[in-house]
């Protein structure tokens, strides 16, 4: 990423070439607190003016900026005049907070770090009275819109101040979806009944929403989801005794923070295809039944390249993690416009992670994940033989589970769904690919429900010589979306069960049966052979 714009706090930023001249406006605002305004305001701002001002406060510090008047051009895109926010940089779309016009002011923004960012624009046709704006540092508070982000008791891990009130209102992203706090740090004087200094948590913008708690003493509150897009946190100190205060993440749900269960589903990073927003950390989990693994499938992407210093995904990047949480092992992390391989994991559940910098937003991906059934399938050279734990698909009738045709159903066996059948039945056919003669067939599992047809198929295929069967997803996943099949029985799946000794008795028996009568009809065309030569 580029330096941060507060390495040079005493660089001016001159207004744009399309201001007329002798029209002064933007710059680099440093001090604690200040105000700025349109130019000319209260009068009319002149026409074809470009500003921007760049307020950089000291590190560690935020930003909370303010609107007393906003009176600018309407239009329902915001396409003539207009005011944007960033948060941090000016042009980078992964930091713009908002674009507005018209009459209506903006809220009041607490930036996620030191800088913050104001641009004004106005066209060649009507101008209005313009904007008044104030802003200061180290104000607790706001209104944050990011699908993601951070906040944190005044002077944090420092002891916050006596006397503090403070309030986020979080929400207005857009994405419609709940919100969820986590709290990372908790240290607040406690107190019998939260009475001295205290977090309140409410179900909506204001409080007058419904309380979702009230917490205080060393012990971190529990992790929290709202039933609104939006989220109010209330923190108020009393005249003494203080605390390390607290630090919480909060993320959006459904744009930035899913569970699925299906077995099969696709999702993509925020906004996609368009850029996504900076500072973020989502996080998509899938938790399927017991016995399954989960394919992922990556079908685009792009994010901010590797370090050049370090070649490492430094800034932004995508992991995933076997398990649900990402202390569970690392499957991959990767940046950039690589192409990964799919990613298989080791159990029936799997974290995908998305970390957003500061800088330099892309367009970031596009998922495709499937469950991949936990099956063992084997062959002789006359019989496949299939076996699912009854576990992994315990929702479905052993009749929506057949090779073949419908006909050819499972049979439930024990713990196991099984199939047990001959080449020269269910649908099976010859071919010769490689030069090589296989058995094919199909496997079918039905998971269609109500008007939702959903119809996984597996190839399963036999090389009777050598007694070797594999087995290929050919419909899980939108097949239009995935450039080819997988072949899903790898080793581990080698290894997830054997069959039982009965099983293996039984194939060993086929064999033997085989081979008898192979030899019988080699006998009796030796006696019919030898009968000709004495007639």
């Amino acid at each position: 990423p580029s330096p941060s714009p507060g390495a040079s706090p005493g660089k001016e930023v001159s207004h744009s070439p399309l201001s007329p001249p002798g029209i002064k406006c933007g710059g680099v605002l440093s001090a604690p607190s200040g105000n700025f305004s349109s130019p000319n305001f209260p009068g009319p701002y002149p026409y074809e003016t470009e500003c921007t001002w760049l307020i950089v406060v000291a590190e560690g510090s935020s930003v909370l900026l303010s609107f007393s008047h906003f009176e600018l051009e309407y239009h329902a895109a915001c396409a003539y005049d207009y005011l944007q926010v960033y948060n941090g940089a000016a042009r980078d779309r992964g930091n713009l907070l908002g674009t507005f016009c018209g009459h209506s002011p903006p809220p009041p923004f607490s930036s996620a770090w030191h800088v913050m960012a104001v641009i004004f624009r106005s066209d060649r046709h009507v101008a209005k009275r313009g904007f008044a704006a104030a802003y200061r540092k180290d104000a607790c508070g706001g209104q944050l819109t990011g699908l993601s982000g951070e906040i944190t008791s005044p002077r944090y891990p420092e002891s916050y101040p006596n006397d503090a009130e403070c309030r986020w209102s979080i929400g207005g992203t857009g994405s419609g979806g709940p919100l969820t706090l986590v709290f990372a740090d908790f240290q607040v004087e406690g107190g019998q009944g939260c009475g001295f200094d205290y977090v309140a948590l409410f179900d909506g913008p204001t409080a007058a929403a419904p309380r979702l708690g009230r917490y205080c003493g060393s012990a971190r509150p529990p992790r929290t989801v709202s039933s609104t897009p939006y989220l109010l946190v209330l923190f108020k100190s009393d005249f003494n005794i203080g605390g390390r205060g607290f630090k919480a993440h909060f993320y959006s749900a459904g744009e930035c923070q899913e569970v699925f269960t299906t077995v099969k589903g696709n999702f993509s990073s925020p906004r996609y295809p368009n850029f996504y927003p900076n500072n973020l950390k989502c996080q998509w989990s899938i938790q399927l039944p017991p016995g399954y693994r989960v394919k992922l499938f990556f079908l685009d992407m792009e994010l901010e390249g590797r370090s050049s210093l370090t070649g490492g995904c430094d800034y932004d990047y995508v992991a995933t993690f076997d398990g649900s949480a990402e202390n569970g092992s690392l499957l991959g992390q990767w940046c950039g416009r690589e192409n990964p391989s799919p990613v298989t994991s080791r159990s029936n559940q799997l974290l995908l992670v998305l970390h957003t910098d500061r800088n330099t937003a892309k367009r970031g991906f596009s998922i495709a994940y499937v469950g991949v059934v936990p099956m063992n399938v084997s062959c002789t050279r006359t019989d496949f033989h299939i076996q699912i734990p009854v576990q992994s698909l315990a929702q479905l009738e052993r009749n929506r589970i057949y090779l073949g045709t419908p006909s050819c159903a499972a049979q439930v066996v024990g713990r196991n769904f099984k199939i047990h059948t001959r080449f020269d039945t269910c649908g099976t056919e010859s071919q010769k690919r490689n030069n090589t003669s296989i058995i094919v067939s199909t496997l079918y599992i039905d998971f269609s429900a109500g008007d939702q047809e959903d119809i996984h198929q597996y190839e399963v295929q036999c090389e009777p010589k050598r007694k070797e069967a594999s087995v290929t997803l050919i419909a899980g996943p939108d097949p239009s979306r995935l450039s080819q099949a997988e072949n899903l029985l790898d080793a581990q799946q080698r290894e997830g069960g054997a069959m039982d000794a009965h099983e293996i008795k039984s194939q060993n028996t086929s064999d033997i049966v085989f081979i008898s009568i192979c030899i019988l009809a080699g006998l009796l065309m030796v006696i019919a052979v030898v009968g000709l030569v004495l007639l």
